[in-house]
């Protein structure tokens, strides 16, 4: 799924997180202008912010996900994603 074409809601991300096992600031993408734009370097923004900033602005999201049934990887490097065949 391309998250640019169908960007994920707030629900879906934290449904993703889930299966990640990662929380909304360990998948924001600090090198995106967005990210200081939007203040998400304050450590004190909520995960309800940081969710709804994800899904405004998908390209503040860490790729490529994989995903398969309950898990996903960040899958970088694209080795990462083997730990999903197990």
């Amino acid at each position: 799924m391309d998250l640019f074409e169908q960007p994920l809601d707030t629900a879906a991300l934290k449904a993703l997180l889930g299966r990640l096992g990662l929380r909304p600031r360990d998948v924001l993408r600090s090198r995106d202008p967005a990210y200081a734009e939007l203040g998400l370097d304050d450590p004190k923004a909520s995960d309800a912010r940081l969710l709804a900033a994800l899904a405004a602005h998908p390209g503040l999201i860490q790729r490529p996900i994989v995903a398969r049934g309950r898990k996903a990887v960040i899958a970088r490097p694209v080795e990462r994603a083997a730990e999903l065949l197990d």
